[in-house]
C-alpha cells in the first residue's frame, strides 16, 4: 500500500479539486475549470499501471471513486439559491452520472494501457487515455442530463432540466440540447490533454522507475 500511497494522494485531490471547480463557469458556460483538472486522473492512472501494474492502478482508481462518491455526498447535501429556488449543489442525476463514467472509464482505461503496453512508450497512455477520455465525457453526460433518462425520476429530471434547453451547438451552430454542447466542449478538453499529458507521463514514469532500482 506504501508504494501506491502517492497515486491514491495525487487522485484523491484531482478527484477533490475537479468537485470545487466545477463550480466556476468559462467560456460563456461551456466549460467549467474543473474539466482541465479532471482529466489529470487518467495520467495518475497510467502513470501507476506502467510502474506498477494493473492491480495497483485498480486500487488507485477504486480510492479515487470512494473520494469521489464522499464529495457528491457532501455536495448534494448543499443548498444554493438561484433563479427564486433553492437547488443542491450536486444533482441526483450528476453524482450518478460521475461515478459510473469514473469507474467504468478508468478501468476501460487500464485494459486499454495494457493491451498496448508493450509498443511505443507513447501508444499505451495515449490510446488508453483517448478511449477512456471519451467512454467518460459519453456516459457522464448522457447520464446526467439527456432526455432518454428523464422517465426514471420526475424529482432528479427537474434538477437538471436547464440542460436540455435548446441552444446554438457551442454557441455558434445549429439549435441543440445544451448538454451536447458541455459534452462536445469538455471532450475537446480531454483531448488536448491526453496529448499534453504524455510529456509529464513520460518524465514521471521515468524518474519512479529510476527510484525503484
Amino acid at each position: 500500500m506504501t508504494r501506491i500511497l502517492p497515486g491514491v494522494i495525487a487522485m484523491a485531490a484531482i478527484v477533490v479539486a475537479s468537485n470545487i471547480l466545477v463550480q466556476f463557469l468559462i467560456l460563456d458556460g461551456l466549460l467549467t475549470w474543473g474539466a482541465f483538472t479532471y482529466p489529470l486522473a487518467f495520467l495518475v492512472t497510467d502513470v501507476m499501471n506502467r510502474v506498477y501494474g494493473t492491480q495497483a492502478a485498480r486500487r488507485v482508481v477504486f480510492a479515487g471513486l470512494i473520494v469521489g462518491i464522499i464529495c457528491s455526498l457532501i455536495g448534494s447535501q448543499i443548498m444554493l439559491q438561484g433563479d427564486g429556488y433553492e437547488y443542491p449543489a450536486v444533482a441526483l442525476r450528476i453524482a450518478i452520472g460521475s461515478a459510473t463514467a469514473f469507474a467504468v472509464a478508468q478501468m476501460l482505461d487500464i485494459a486499454m494501457f495494457n493491451r498496448l503496453r508493450d509498443g511505443s512508450w507513447w501508444k499505451a497512455p495515449l490510446g488508453s487515455t483517448l478511449v477512456g477520455s471519451t467512454v467518460d465525457t459519453v456516459i457522464f453526460f448522457a447520464i446526467a442530463f439527456s432526455a432518454v433518462f428523464n422517465g426514471l425520476s420526475a424529482a432528479a429530471a427537474d434538477e437538471i432540466i436547464w440542460a436540455q434547453d435548446a441552444v446554438p451547438f457551442l454557441n455558434a451552430g445549429p439549435l441543440v440540447p445544451l448538454w451536447v454542447s458541455l459534452a462536445v466542449a469538455d471532450w475537446g478538453v480531454k483531448l488536448t490533454i491526453a496529448l499534453l499529458a504524455l510529456l509529464p507521463f513520460r518524465l514521471i514514469v521515468g524518474r519512479m522507475q529510476r527510484a525503484k532500482i
